[in-house]
């Protein structure tokens, strides 16, 4: 009798045991089925879906590749700006930082410069515009939007006064292959090779380095990162330095792509890099974000564009669609960090009952 006992209770024990195992892997399962990135993953399916059902010409490698010319600059400055945005802060002045880059390149080659100079002027120039947004946020504690909503007028200011209604339009031929050229050999554009590279960087930086759990901790709380010896200042200084140094990177990509310079170069493509990085999964607030997240929003918004872009649709509607994305990926994020926290109340509540 005892022993019959005793091994009812044993079953009844291993039987617990496997239903709160299910449970634990139902629950991460359908975790996993909910995180942002898995989201982007079926919401760049549909785009997918959609896009070859409208135009017949979207499922196409060439074309698919061809359109990356058209986001690709955007998606390196969204690197950097992910760093800036975990970080707590935003710099909505990278697109008049690129417009200031291409016009000192076009000064360079308008006075003789060749390739290696230009390309040099443009890594040097962008990253010193951005140095001093840091500089300025840093040191004289201001907020980072308040300082570049003011850089962002500044340097497009002083764009349109060097070159008034004029444009730089010569540059040297082999200058073109950067924002034209294509991997020897293959279809493939150069400007997605040196995104995927970038990525790869930016993504090692961030998940695997002492300098990206700094900067997660930053956006977390500044303060107690502060008080536990961490210079955040200088952490805050680099972000703002690579977020420049991207947009001399895009600045160089986007002058050779079409071979000109202007002063209204790039007009509002702050808010195409800042939609990309937020849809991406980075927190606006900071503390929160993955850079497959970010290079799943790259491709998202890229693709959705181009498929609008094949059935003729406004550059007027894809302003007010890309505005809308934005303000669903500031929201989505937190109602499904409230659902989690809903659900996993309810299910300690039901482990609690008898």
């Amino acid at each position: 009798m005892t022993g019959q006992k005793s091994g009812t209770e044993t079953s009844a024990r291993a039987g617990t045991s496997r239903d709160g195992a299910s449970r634990t892997r139902a629950h991460s399962l359908r975790n996993l089925a909910t995180q942002w990135e898995m989201l982007l993953v079926y919401l760049l399916v549909a785009v997918f879906l959609v896009n070859s059902f409208i135009s017949p010409y979207f499922l196409n490698a060439p074309n698919l590749l061809d359109s990356t010319f058209n986001f690709m600059e955007k998606a390196i400055m969204a690197l950097p700006m992910m760093l800036v945005i975990i970080c707590g802060d935003i710099d909505i002045s990278v697109a008049s930082n690129l417009a200031l880059t291409s016009v000192f390149m076009g000064m360079a080659s308008a006075a003789g410069a060749h390739t290696p100079v230009l390309i040099l002027v443009g890594l040097v120039v962008g990253s010193a515009l951005g140095w001093f947004n840091g500089m300025l946020i840093t040191r004289f504690a201001i907020p980072s939007i308040a300082v570049t909503i003011g850089t962002l007028s500044l340097y497009r200011g002083i764009a349109s006064v060097i070159l008034g209604d004029g444009a730089y339009t010569v540059y040297p031929r082999s200058f073109a292959y950067f924002g034209q050229g294509y991997i020897p050999g293959t279809h493939v554009p150069f400007e997605l090779v040196l995104f995927a590279v970038l990525a790869a960087g930016t993504g090692f930086l961030l998940h695997k380095t002492s300098f990206g759990r700094r900067v997660y901790a930053i956006g977390n709380n500044q303060t107690t990162t502060r008080f536990s010896g961490v210079n955040v200042d200088r952490y805050r200084l680099i972000a703002f330095t690579l977020n420049g140094l991207a947009a001399g990177i895009a600045s160089i990509l986007l002058t050779s792509r079409v071979g000109s310079t202007r002063p209204n170069i790039a007009t509002g493509w702050e808010l195409d890099v800042i939609t990309t990085v937020v849809l991406g999964g980075v927190a606006i607030t900071g503390g929160r974000g993955k850079i497959w997240g970010v290079a799943l929003g790259v491709f998202l918004l890229g693709f959705l564009q181009f498929g609008m872009g094949l059935v003729n649709i406004p550059g007027q509607v894809m302003n007010i669609a890309d505005g809308f994305i934005l303000i669903i990926a500031i929201m989505a994020p937190e109602l499904i960090r409230r659902g989690r926290a809903k659900a996993s109340l309810s299910a300690r509540r039901a482990a609690k009952a008898p």
